[in-house]
This record gives C-alpha cells, sequence and structure tokens, in this order.
C-alpha cells in the first residue's frame, strides 16, 4: 500500500469510528468530512473509493446491524433502540429495517430469522457450527466469569471481507512482527474484534480488528498500517475456549443463544473480544486458546 492510500484509509478509519460511536446522533457530511481532514466536496468521493459504500449506506447498514444486536440481545422497546441508532421515530427505523433486511423488526425480535432478504443469500453461514448439545452440557463445557477490563490504549489493524482466506491471519502475522519489532509482543495483549455479525453482515462487507494493548506512554510511529484509539473500561462475561474453529464458533453460539439470554445481563455497545492466550500461536488456525468475551451491562440498567 502507497503511503498516500495508507494515509487516505487511515483517516477514513478515523470517520468510520466516529460513525460507530455517534449512531445516535444526526451526521452530517460537513463533520464527517471534518474528522477526515477533507473538504465535503472531495470526502464523499474518497470515502466511497476507500469503503466500496456511500457515506449514507454504509452508516444506514451499520444502523440497521446495530439495530439487529439491540433488537436480539436486548429487552430495550423499539422506541429506545430506534433513539439508540439515530432515528427520531421508531416507524422511520422499521421502515428502513423492513427495506434492509426484508422482515419488520417485531418479527425479528420474535426469532423470525432473515431469510428472504436480498443480502441473505452472502451471509456467512454461522450456524453452521451449532451443535446439538444440551444447555447443561455447555454450561459446564463453557463456565462463564464476570471480568471488568479496564481502559486502554490499544493499536489496530482493520481488515474487510474478513472470511476471505487468509485476510485476518495476514493482519496477525504482520501485528506479531512489529509488535516484536516494538518489544511489545511479550508483555502486552493481543486480541481481536470482530466489529459486525456475520448473521446480518454481508461477507464481502465483514470487518475485523487484530489489536494490541499499548503502554500509557507509548508513542506510535507513522506506519500507516496501525491506528490507535482508545477501549474503554468494560464488564465482561468471559469464557475459555481450546480447540478448532468449530469450537469457537460452539461457543458463541452458547454464550449469544443461550448464556446471556438467561443471564440477567444484556450486551453493552461495544465488541465482543477474542483474546489470544497462546501468543506463539497466534497463525495457527488448527487450535486457538482463547478468552471470548461478551461486553455486558445488568439488564435494563
Amino acid at each position: 500500500m502507497s503511503s498516500s492510500a495508507g494515509l487516505y484509509r487511515k483517516r477514513i478509519n478515523k470517520v468510520i469510528d466516529h460513525i460507530n460511536n455517534h449512531l445516535d446522533h444526526t451526521l452530517s457530511l460537513e463533520e464527517l468530512s471534518a474528522v477526515a481532514c477533507f473538504s465535503p466536496f472531495h470526502f464523499h468521493r474518497i470515502f466511497k473509493t476507500v469503503t466500496g459504500e456511500t457515506v449514507k449506506n454504509f452508516t444506514n447498514r451499520i444502523r440497521m446491524e446495530k439495530a439487529a444486536r439491540l433488537l436480539r440481545f436486548s429487552k430495550n422497546r423499539l422506541t429506545d433502540i430506534a433513539s439508540a441508532c439515530g432515528f427520531s421515530e421508531a416507524t422511520s427505523l422499521s421502515r428502513l429495517f423492513r427495506q434492509h433486511f426484508g422482515i419488520t423488526p417485531r418479527d425479528y425480535k420474535n426469532g423470525i430469522a432473515i431469510k428472504n432478504s436480498k443480502i441473505r443469500q452472502d451471509l456467512y453461514p454461522v450456524n453452521a457450527y451449532y451443535c446439538n448439545a444440551d444447555q447443561e452440557e455447555l454450561e459446564k463445557k463453557y463456565p462463564v466469569e464476570i471480568r471488568t477490563i479496564p481502559e486502554h490504549k490499544i493499536a489496530y489493524i482493520r481488515v474487510v471481507d474478513a472470511f476471505r482466506e487468509g485476510v485476518v491471519i495476514d493482519a496477525f502475522r504482520k501485528m506479531t512482527e512489529w509488535s516484536k519489532k516494538k518489544q511489545l509482543f511479550d508483555r502486552e495483549t493481543i486480541f481481536g474484534m470482530s466489529l459486525d455479525d456475520p448473521e446480518v453482515t454481508p461477507k464481502s462487507q465483514y470487518r475485523y480488528e487484530v489489536c494490541i494493548t499499548l503502554p500509557d506512554d507509548f508513542k506510535i510511529d507513522s506506519d500507516m498500517m496501525l491506528q490507535t484509539t482508545v477501549l474503554p473500561e468494560c464488564k465482561y462475561a468471559v469464557t475459555q475456549v481450546s480447540g478448532d474453529l468449530g469450537e469457537v464458533g460452539l461457543a458463541i453460539n452458547y454464550m449469544f443463544d443461550i448464556w446471556l439470554v438467561n443471564s440477567g445481563y444484556e450486551c453493552e455497545h461495544l465488541h465482543a473480544l477474542e483474546i489470544f492466550r497462546d501468543k506463539d500461536q497466534l497463525c495457527n488456525w488448527e487450535h486457538f486458546e482463547l478468552d471470548f468475551c461478551i461486553p455486558i451491562k445488568v439488564l435494563g440498567s
């Protein structure tokens, strides 16, 4: 990647972070272009060139995916979900949700799957990893602890089309090489974050971040490969996973579909973490040693 292309992507990634963190606000083109340090006239074209989507389409898609998560994993009313996703009225959310997914928010909240949507054929078949183990067996297999992870400064490499073979492993390989060069590998935590829900996000647009914690006083150089942000303090439900990709998928399904809905907690508006306990095996995807962490808050808090 040229230094110019890297700078463009770095600025657009700042815009994406801003959108993710302010979905409950009206986001004007002028505001977003200022975040990117581009003129409004050029910003829209640059955003589409880098992401493959217009600003409006991208923002609406992210809002719909957030709404789908809240409908599925929270007890919030539709009006509250609409407000959290930047809509002044629930009817506006309902109309766009139906256009995007092919079903109403109420039907989705009641458990009807997204089957008829025009994007459904391009979704990742996450349920392929689900097995017939009963709840008691899964509870024993994946014991859960509640853990508070403090605020951390982090560096990340963001990839898109993350299900494409080799894309995420290559990012982990780059993170490993960089962190060893900076003498961070042995003392810092390396983890991954899925930014999208594979049940509602098309594969080609699915985003993943490879992350590492940083010391507070660490100054990152001008390497365009990495960017920095702050991961806020949050409470997480954590279970350990040891096994292949199917084992990881089974644990994720259990945590979201069984544990969470029976726990007295709901999802916080952050992303789940996959903390790698064996950093020497980061690029060995035949066997994982992970802490899988769901950001949570007390139900209804």
